[in-house]
């Protein structure tokens, strides 16, 4: 069963980051694109931890989890910079 879901999971999660894309360049405003960069980073854990589970390794999960951290403090970072206008005070 998992040989049919694995590639079935690729293709919806490739479609949601194409989409994510898609709001990424045509935001309307600086938080939809703020979102969708820290959505694009979810997509991009989630391809990772499939490809992952596709070629039965954990090294995949721990490339995933460092792109989790730094898709966080990227997006935290982002959101500090939008609201004060400096990001270390």
């Amino acid at each position: 069963m998992l040989n049919t879901v694995v590639p079935l999971a690729f293709a919806l999660v490739g479609l949601a980051a194409l989409l994510t894309l898609w709001r990424l360049l045509i935001g309307p405003s600086r938080p939809d694109r703020i979102l969708a960069l820290d959505t694009l980073a979810v997509n991009a854990v989630a391809l990772i931890v499939l490809f992952g589970i596709r070629q039965n390794s954990a090294l995949y999960f721990e490339a995933a989890l460092l792109i989790a951290m730094m898709g966080f403090v990227g997006t935290v970072a982002l959101c500090k910079y939008l609201l004060r206008g400096d990001i270390i005070e």
